[in-house]
């Protein structure tokens, strides 16, 4: 059986990172929230009833640490477990659960100009080289050092609607409001190991792979983890008013592995310079590989978390927040000209220094396991006997 080497699935600096996140739990039968020091996972969940009550704690890496009593779990049987899918077995889940997924979109010029390319080409991605060569020239690299909603950015719009070239992905990227979306309902989301879904409606589609700030009711961020907003370019090229369906099917939205808190020695201006790997590997022997400079974002963090939250829009149980992608891939899979697409157990592995690696499969959506555990399930299940002091034994199937 293939398994899922240990190290990999960590940050570079583990031994100083707050990770949290949360398991599945056969014996309770219900998702436990936990912690993770060195190789050990400890249940936290008699400290903090769900990740969100952790979220708004006033220090909650020092909760985590006064929470810490015997490891329940290794991490070893949890990644083996995850990587498997042996949901019969404690497995990882994704780090969050009330939270609201938000997401913003085209915050890269890179990104911003594919998406351009998609609304031209109108979901087909047999005209993609045509057109991306045609809004080369049009756009040029006059508009990468732009500032959106500036004076420049203005004067720019000016310029691309006299060429016939504005688009309403260019408004989103360089004026003055971002696009922030709705990515999938609470509880939707897939962790580490999981597959991801590929609805069989779609066949121009990709991974993006993100940093995701988590943020707690107040709009303060609390901590980040790596996702993957799953975007099918077909549905989207054809309408942005596509963008829900595009977006939000079963395990569209893949987060983890874990959230690293914030601390002393991390926090938003570390993330700032953060780079994001991707990589893809197919059955068929092909590989892709990518990186999400962070550094180029064209908005900052606490633009788009404000953006998001404020006097206009609360979130009583927090929300996280995918800050978008650099990443946009045009490398040719099968057809010269017609870029990427997936195809089914691809092996998609996102991964940056400061917070470990994120790695799924893909899958077809309409075969995948239904998303069955809603909110009124995870009440019923706090409220449950077997949900209060669980037991804390070490893990014994590593």
């Amino acid at each position: 059986m293939e398994t899922f080497p240990l190290q990999d699935i960590l940050p570079s600096d583990a031994g100083s990172a707050q990770l949290v996140g949360r398991v599945w739990d056969p014996e309770t039968g219900g998702p436990r929230v936990v912690a993770v020091k060195g190789h050990d996972v400890y249940d936290i969940t008699d400290s903090a009833r769900t990740v969100a009550d952790l979220m708004e704690h006033e220090d909650p890496a020092e909760l985590v640490a006064t929470a810490l009593d015997r490891p329940r779990w290794t991490l070893a049987e949890l990644v083996d477990a995850s990587w498997a899918k042996a949901t019969g077995r404690p497995h990882l889940l994704a780090p969050v659960d009330l939270q609201v997924i938000k997401a913003c979109g085209v915050t890269f010029v890179e990104s911003m100009v594919e998406r351009v390319i998609e609304e031209r080409c109108s979901g087909d991605f047999n005209k993609a080289a045509e057109v991306r060569e045609l809004v080369g020239k049009a756009l040029g690299g006059s508009i990468s050092s732009l500032r959106p909603g500036s004076d420049a950015a203005k004067q720019a719009k000016e310029v691309l609607i006299r060429e016939g070239m504005w688009s309403q992905y260019l408004e989103v990227g360089i004026g003055p409001d971002p696009e922030v979306f709705t990515k999938a309902p609470v509880l939707s989301a897939v962790g580490f190991g999981t597959d991801i879904g590929l609805p069989t409606f779609s066949s121009w589609n990709n991974p993006e792979p993100e940093l995701v700030l988590v943020v707690d009711s107040g709009g303060r961020v609390r901590g980040a983890t790596l996702g993957n907003d799953v975007n099918l370019r077909d549905v989207e090229g054809r309408s942005a008013l596509l963008l829900g369906k595009a977006k939000d099917n079963n395990a569209s939205a893949a987060l983890g592995p874990f959230i690293r808190l914030f601390d002393q020695g991390f926090n938003l201006d570390t993330l700032r310079q953060e780079e994001i790997t991707l990589q893809v590997r197919g059955r068929d022997g092909y590989t892709l590989e990518g990186r999400n400079n962070v550094a180029k974002i064209s908005r900052p963090f606490e633009e788009l978390v404000e953006a998001t939250h404020g006097s206009h829009h609360q979130y009583p149980d927090g929300f996280v927040l995918f800050t978008g992608t650099l990443f946009a891939p045009t490398q040719d899979r099968d057809t010269t000209g017609q870029g990427f697409t997936h195809k089914p157990a691809d092996t998609v592995t996102i991964r940056s220094d400061h917070l470990g690696s994120l790695v799924n499969r893909t899958g077809v959506t309409e075969e995948l396991p239904p998303w069955t555990f809603g909110i009124r399930a995870l009440i019923e299940y706090l409220q449950s006997p077997a949900a209060v002091g669980a037991p804390q034994e070490a893990g014994r199937n590593a």
